[in-house]
Order: structure tokens, then sequence, then C-alpha cells
């Protein structure tokens, strides 16, 4: 009886730190928190987009082909009749998806490659570090269309193409803080009680650079699902057939947006306002978790 009650102790200690914590972080960064208010109501979008969806997304109809914003339809129709408010509920959870396994992905080889770059030093960061070099030498969109046209169009390509260009940025940031906590007393304490190496770089480093992961990811996640839906606009990302923001900005292209605005109007103003809040909510992050932005503010 004791322990369970201990145990419902501690729970409602984490509880109340977490919610002292959130009330603390939206006090402090009150712009912070709106980005994330708007992050949380996207993915609540994602999550029930097929229950809210008033019409089937891939439904044809002559009777509402390039009908403008309407009662039954509240972002018209494009160019094949489809409903453009059900495209946008339903493309939210693919666009925000993609945008996630691109950034968990990129961003966690990244650190990897920079944590072994940091620690090995020598002929090992030289070699880690002139593939980063010439991965940077490309500009990301660029390096994605080459991958792109090598691999095909897929949703599975595009996720693998996008992570690669995110991998040197993340690679770089966390080998510099790497290479700080490598030296450390505490990892020379380490080495010296016999840790081999995979326990001092996943053990000892790995974790001291969450802070630096976090803020890479949430900078990141934005740039990410605009670049999705860069790729899919110019006909190279996402298939025809798959609902994302990028599809939907594509078809808009191939219609005549002087008499139907609305085709690009809305999917666009969704990816745009998504971008902003995830642009707030990580700016708020790397102020909180940057100490030497702690310091100074």
């Amino acid at each position: 009886m004791t322990e369970q009650s201990d145990s419902l102790f501690r729970r409602s200690i984490s509880s109340n730190q977490v919610l002292k914590s959130s009330l603390n972080f939206c006090r402090r960064k009150p712009l912070g928190a709106f980005g994330l208010a708007i992050i949380i109501f996207f993915i609540i979008i994602g999550v029930i987009g097929d229950t809210i969806a008033p019409y089937d997304p891939l439904a044809v109809s002559a009777e509402f082909k390039l009908k403008g914003p309407n009662s039954t339809q509240w972002f018209g129709g494009d160019s094949l009749g489809r409903d453009i408010f059900s495209r946008v509920l339903i493309g939210t959870r693919i666009s925000i998806i993609v945008g996630l396994a691109v950034i968990v992905i990129g961003t966690t080889l990244g650190a990897v490659i920079g944590i072994a770059s940091a620690y090995y030093g020598g002929k090992v960061d030289m070699i880690l570090q002139r593939i980063v070099d010439a991965l940077m030498a490309f500009p990301s969109l660029l390096l994605a269309i080459c991958i792109m046209s090598v691999l095909g169009v897929s949703l599975t390509n595009v996720v693998i193409a996008l992570a690669i260009t995110n991998v040197p940025r993340a690679a770089r940031t966390i080998r510099s803080v790497a290479l700080a906590i490598a030296s450390s007393d505490y990892a020379l304490a380490a080495t010296c009680i016999g840790a081999n190496n995979f326990r001092l770089m996943f053990w000892h480093i790995a974790p001291n650079c969450v802070a630096s992961y976090l803020v890479i990811a949430t900078a990141g996640l934005g740039i990410a699902i605009i670049a999705e839906a860069s790729l899919s606009f110019l006909g190279i990302g996402s298939p025809e057939e798959t609902i994302t923001w990028g599809v939907m900005l594509s078809r808009s292209s191939l219609d005549s947006f002087a008499y139907a605005p609305h085709i690009g109007l809305f999917p666009g103003a969704a990816l745009t306002l998504l971008v902003f809040g995830i642009n707030m909510f990580g700016d708020a992050m790397r102020d909180v978790l940057d100490p030497r932005l702690r310091r100074t503010s």
C-alpha cells in the first residue's frame, strides 16, 4: 500500500512539474505558445480529418468543376470537381507525417555522424566531414531533385531525398557540441573507468546533445514540409494520386489562376499557417534550450 502511495505521489509531482513548466513557457514565450497551439490544431486536424471531411476527397463531380467556395463546398472544387476542403483536411496528415519522418531520419543520422566524427577525430573526422562538405556544396532543393531523379517518384523516396538533405546541417551542429562534451571531465572519467566507445558516445555524449537536436529538429520541420510541397509542385515529389498540399498546389498551376484562384489559395494558406506556427515555436525552443541565449535574456 505504501509503495502504491509513493508511486501516485511521484506521479502527481511529475504532472505538477510538467504543468508548471508549460505555464512558465507560455508566460515567457507567448508567441512560442501561440505557435505550439497552431501545431496542435493541425495535428488534431490530421488525426480526425477522415472523420470530419464532408466529401470523399477522391470523388469527381462535373457539377463542382472549378466552382468557387459556396455553402456546400466551403473551399470550392478543383479542376475535376473534387472537394478542396476535404482534400486539405486529408492532406494535413500526410504533409505532417512526411515532415516529421524527414526530420527524425535526417537529424538522427546527422547526429550520429556528428557524434562519431567528434569522438573519433583524426581520419574518421576528416572523411565524414568531407562527405558533409560535399552534400553542403549543393543547394538543398537541387540535391533533393537530383536524388528524386535517380530514385523515382514516390512518397517514400521523397522522405529519403529530403532526409539526406537534412543530414549535413545536423552533423555540423551536433559535432561542434559533441567536441566540447567529449573533452569534458566526466567523459574523461568514464574513459578511465573502462567505458567502451559505444557507451561513451551514446550514454555520455548523446544525451547532452539532446537540446541541440531538438532545436535543429524544430527549426527544420517547417523547411521539410515546404520542401515536400516544392517537390510535389514541380511534379517530382509525391505521386499525383497522393493527397498532399504540394500536389494540390501543383494542380492549381495547371488550371487558370485567373478564374479559379481558390484551388491553390486554401492549401497554400494551410501550408503557410502551419510553417508559421512551427517557426514561432522553433524560435521559442531555441531561446529556452540554448544556454547562451538564456544568459542574455
